[in-house]
């Protein structure tokens, strides 16, 4: 499997794993450090491209699914199918089948509350993380709840709660809506019309759109109790947080609230990044995150 300034060989494969198939793309050395990248919405494996080459270079089995709902992978009807719980055990089922000892994981928006939750109810799985764009799921509850301005931000997780309408409003002339999101970037245009093509490709493929949009129902309609128990919720393994200060979708003070549930927590702010920092500053992403996994 080839990809366009990606230089490293990638293997697609597809596992068997709770109950449904899922797409991973695997690179790196075998017997490498294991490392498990968790993409956000709306993206998918391809998220990670700016991040494999440096990864396997330093050693690392760098390993990349498709999320449940997503791209290649399962999208199982039925908003059930997409609680956090299920999530997270997706990713340990694919430990299973690809690592033979301790990961680290780095997860970027949803992708980043998959992270916070692994670490926090798997922490025996994990060495490190680095969680980018992405605040503890208790922040997240209770700003939403006391911080009018964030409410506001936040406003698309409440839309994507209303049956169908969400679906018929992104799908619109030729999905203007998602490509905005991903072009509202510091520089603009971070992501490439090629880019866009292959995420448009995605995003097109039967049940993804709901699949995708049944991950924001599901953290409604199914949350975890361990979101609800504070001593539960922390997290013991060492964790990066990532965040652009230029972020439009989540404030900075979620930040550094999240490190309270952490007990070896450390943050790194990027002063001219937004909510896409890996596509935004590839180079000191992977630099600040090497260091920190060093």
């Amino acid at each position: 499997m080839k990809v366009a300034n990606i230089g490293s060989p990638l293997e697609s494969r597809i596992f068997e794993i709770n109950g449904i198939s899922l797409h991973v793309v695997l690179a790196g050395p075998a017997n490498g450090k294991p490392l498990i990248f968790l993409h956000g919405f709306p993206e998918f494996w391809f998220a990670w491209r700016d991040q494999i080459d440096h990864f396997v270079s330093s050693g690392y089995r760098v390993i990349i699914p498709d999320q449940r709902g997503y791209n290649l992978s399962d999208k199982p009807a039925g908003i059930a199918n997409y609680s956090i719980n299920l999530l997270a055990r997706d990713i340990v089922g694919l430990l299973d089948k690809v690592a033979t000892s301790k990961a680290f994981v780095v997860g970027h928006d949803v992708g980043g509350a998959v992270t916070w939750y692994l670490v926090a109810r798997y922490p025996d799985r994990f060495i490190r993380t680095a969680i980018l764009s992405a605040p503890h799921f208790r922040v997240l509850i209770k700003t939403l709840i006391t911080n009018p301005a964030q409410l506001r931000k936040s406003w698309y997780i409440f839309f994507f709660q209303l049956p169908w309408l969400p679906e018929v409003m992104l799908r619109r002339k030729g999905w203007e809506l998602l490509r905005r999101v991903l072009r509202n970037t510091l520089p603009p245009a971070v992501f490439s019309d090629s880019d866009l093509e292959l995420y448009q490709e995605s995003w097109s493929k039967a049940g993804s759109l709901t699949a995708m949009l049944n991950w924001y129902r599901a953290a409604l309609f199914h949350p975890s109790k361990l979101e609800f128990d504070a001593e539960a919720s922390r997290v013991k393994v060492p964790a990066l947080l990532i965040w652009g200060k230029q972020d439009s979708y989540t404030g900075e003070t979620m930040a550094s609230e999240s490190l309270a549930y952490c007990d070896d927590g450390h943050l790194e702010l990027l002063d001219t990044a937004t909510h896409w920092v890996q596509h935004e500053q590839p180079a000191r992403v992977n630099t600040v995150v090497s260091q920190f996994f060093a």
